[in-house]
């Protein structure tokens, strides 16, 4: 069978083969080539949550920002559900154009201006989220065969980087059978810690702002996923129904965040056992079997969870506009970045919350900008063809590039608060917590939206001259 197709359509023969590596970078995905059906996104959404990183959200809402439990859980919420109803609008529109997220980015942001939001992510996925899952990952397998972190750590990653070279059919195999053993782990977690629940924990030591800091870190998690939308979406069939693969995206991520998030926030106001590795700090107050059972579970939704990562950082890598002459260059490209990431994860074994608790809030700061960018684009051309335009590289559209670092300057500027950097307004006024990411979608939006207006005003003034 011949590899002779449209340029902007995947190569190679790939099918439902789960022992096969994905050829191909980013191109379209031929309907020939198209398998799976909606409900499959709910566990891919779902698997790579039910991990411990999740888990550490609530704890830092209660032990490291003061909030109590109801607080806690209701600026978990919030945050939570606004990523997740962003993350199912942009994976609905994955079957019907076939590509990765990023490069749907491209009627946006145009061929070359889309290097600011695919590079963000390329290193935020590909080495940042893959290090902070890598960590809690080999602490966990730490704690439970008593090997060095490090070697644990250089486990875990090998593994993680092999089911990402294979690509897109392993890793949804992956998640699909992860998934049950996960639910019945964290569900069992969950009962046991939220019957020793302790209400009598108070907000009266919260810090200034705790709530909003909550809200946004929830948004910087689950957000976080937001620019790998489509990627799983763009292989089921363009007939698939678009509001229902929205609809179990969505629920994927808002239910496995939102319980463990509240555990989490439930384990910090029991007391927990002091360590080092806070995995065992977390497990310290099972039963032993359950403990033990957990830390597995902890490694398998870690690895989970960074398959995705560094799958999807490759696709933003290439998004880019980088296009390698090999014919497996996505699985060439994640095997770089996993590497990469090995050395930044080892690099954060020390300190690991505080470097946690400010990636969050950084991940919500571009993201948000991104967002806004993105869906203002998706409503003015609400009944325009973009299709064409994803792999011209003639295509230019600057105001998405100008419109996202505007976003960003000017909300991270003024409303920025975490550890490195407080904003103008924070500073003066501490109680408004972390609006950033807010501001920086509404900023970006407003400005989006006066460019594209204007670029389309002068064309139409100059094919009148």
């Amino acid at each position: 069978m011949t590899d002779q197709v449209e340029p902007s359509t995947r190569p190679g023969v790939y099918g439902e083969r789960v022992a096969a590596v994905e050829p191909g970078g980013v191109e379209r995905i031929p309907e020939t080539e198209r398998h799976g059906s909606p409900v499959q996104l709910f566990w891919t959404w779902a698997s790579p949550n039910l991990e411990f990183a999740t888990v550490f959200i609530g704890v830092l809402a209660v032990g490291a920002f003061g909030l109590g439990f109801w607080q806690t859980v209701l600026a978990l919420s919030i945050g939570t559900a606004l990523g997740s109803v962003t993350h199912g609008v942009l994976s609905a529109r994955g079957p019907g154009h076939g590509v990765p997220q990023m490069v749907l980015g491209r009627a946006a942001f145009g061929f070359w201006g889309n290097i600011l939001p695919a590079g963000l992510m390329s290193v935020t996925a590909g080495i940042g989220w893959f290090a902070v899952n890598s960590v809690s990952g080999a602490f966990a397998l730490s704690a439970l065969t008593h090997l060095s972190t490090l070697s644990s750590l250089v486990l875990v990653v090998a593994l993680q980087i092999v089911i990402a070279f294979f690509g897109y059919n392993l890793v949804q195999a992956f998640q699909r059978y992860a998934f049950p053993f996960l639910a019945v782990i964290f569900v069992s977690i969950s009962m046991v810690i939220l019957a020793r629940l302790d209400l009598g924990t108070s907000a009266s030591t919260a810090a200034p702002g705790s709530f909003g800091l909550t809200v946004a870190a929830a948004f910087g998690y689950v957000g976080g996923w937001n620019p790998y939308a489509s990627d799983y979406a763009r292989y089921l069939p363009k007939a698939t129904n678009r509001l229902v693969a929205g609809l179990w995206s969505g629920l994927g991520l808002f239910v496995s965040c939102a319980i463990l998030e509240i555990v989490g926030a439930a384990s910090a106001t029991v007391g927990m056992v002091g360590s080092d590795n806070p995995t065992e700090t977390f497990t310290g107050q099972l039963p032993a079997l359950l403990g033990d059972l957990t830390l597995v579970a902890i490694v398998v939704g870690g690895v989970a969870a960074n398959v995705l990562n560094v799958y999807s950082g490759a696709l933003s890598f290439l998004a880019m506009g980088v296009t390698p002459s090999v014919r497996f260059r996505r699985a060439v490209i994640a095997l770089i970045l996993g590497s990469i990431g090995l050395l930044v994860a080892w690099s954060g074994l020390d300190d690991a919350g505080q470097k946690y608790e400010n990636y969050l809030l950084v991940m919500a700061y571009w993201i948000a900008p991104w967002l806004g960018v993105f869906f203002t684009d998706q409503y003015l051309r609400r009944r325009t063809r973009i299709d064409d335009l994803l792999y011209d590289r003639r295509h230019r559209n600057w105001a998405g590039p100008v419109a996202m670092a505007v976003g960003i300057v000017v909300s991270v500027a003024l409303f920025g608060n975490q550890t490195d950097y407080v904003g103008i307004v924070p500073t003066l006024v501490p109680g408004v917590g972390d609006v950033t990411f807010l501001v920086g979608f509404a900023v970006a939006a407003v400005v989006y939206t006066a460019l594209f207006k204007l670029a389309r005003l002068g064309s139409v003034v100059r094919s009148r001259g």
